[in-house]
């Protein structure tokens, strides 16, 4: 879609005649070429390569900090297991001694309904 307000127009005999905002379009035109010359000039490529460039950047910046946390909680998961299972083992262990020496008497399961001594209801 153009800009028609920035551009000459054209009469019905074939002459132009100017836009409303046509200086403004020149001056535009003007200050680009100005700045094209001296090596300054917004080139959209070049500004969106630099952008994509950047959002790559970060991107890879949180798959890097994303790997660490997920390699942080595999190791704290395999210690946690770990624990568990020699917590697991212990107690398998002090239960077949218990069995084993018979010196170990059993608590009387408590009656229903009941409170235990010291308790506040």
């Amino acid at each position: 879609m153009t800009r028609t307000g920035f551009y000459p127009k054209k009469n019905c005999d074939g002459t132009t005649r100017p836009g409303p905002y046509q200086h403004v379009g020149e001056e535009f035109e003007r200050r680009l070429k100005a700045l094209r010359e001296a090596g300054e000039a917004p080139d959209p490529r070049t500004a969106q390569i630099e952008r994509l460039k950047a959002q790559v950047a970060e991107l890879k910046e949180r798959l890097a900090k994303r790997d660490e946390a997920l390699a942080e909680l595999t190791a704290f998961k395999t210690l946690a297991v770990s624990r568990l299972t020699a917590q697991h083992e212990e107690i398998e262990r002090l239960r077949e001694q218990a069995a084993a020496v018979g010196n170990v008497r059993r608590l009387p399961a408590a009656r229903p309904g009941t409170a235990p001594y010291g308790s506040c209801s």
